[in-house]
């Protein structure tokens, strides 16, 4: 009987398969990247004159790298921050604000409209205190919002955004965006950051 030859394998085209599943998984397979937080910033002003700017008006809130919070030369807890801050804001010091509901200080900010919040932080500051204190920053100001739309509509400035946004929500949006606009221009955020 004669012998018979052992099967081979025939493994040319295995270079071809290696490489099509390659080509595969390279397709298919997403990468995920942290693309940090979506924030919009106000855009550039091209403006000629320089505007003088009271240090009365500016709110200065100053982060170190070890995470302590020094707040108008005072140290805060990040938990007071909000607080304080609406207190600024709302102070009506030149007594020009007439929904202004706070202590008409006239060392303080004259009105919303002028007053600017100044966030300063250093390279060594960790992420979620940045982040914290920014929070705390935007969260005075959507308060106060919040409290202008309730007298003024009987409706959160919140609810307001969210209807807008809604497509299906029934009323009139123009309206709606007339009365945002309105909040806006009475509470304008007025952050700058500087790192």
């Amino acid at each position: 009987m004669a012998k018979r030859a052992a099967p081979e394998v025939n493994a040319g085209s295995m270079a071809d398969i290696a490489f099509l599943l390659l080509i595969f998984f390279l397709v298919t397979t997403t990468i995920e990247t942290d693309s940090g937080i979506n924030r919009k910033l106000p855009p550039m002003e091209e403006s000629e004159e320089d505007v003088i700017i009271k240090q009365k008006n500016i709110f200065t809130v100053l982060l170190n790298g070890k995470d302590q919070l020094l707040v108008e030369d005072e140290i805060m807890e990040v938990k007071d921050l909000r607080k304080a801050a609406k207190e600024f804001l709302d102070n009506g010091g030149d007594k020009s604000c007439s929904y202004c509901k706070g202590a008409k200080d006239p060392s303080s900010s004259d009105n919303p409209d002028k007053a600017i919040i100044s966030l300063k932080n250093e390279r060594e500051t960790t992420y979620k205190t940045y982040i914290a204190v920014q929070n705390e920053l935007v969260a005075a100001y959507n308060e106060l919002r919040d409290a202008r739309a309730e007298a003024l509509y009987n409706m959160s400035f919140t609810q307001m955004e969210a209807d807008y946004k809604d497509v299906n929500w029934p009323g009139n949006k123009e309206k709606l965006k007339d009365k945002i606009d309105k909040i806006k221009a009475d509470y304008p955020q007025k952050l700058s950051e500087v790192q």
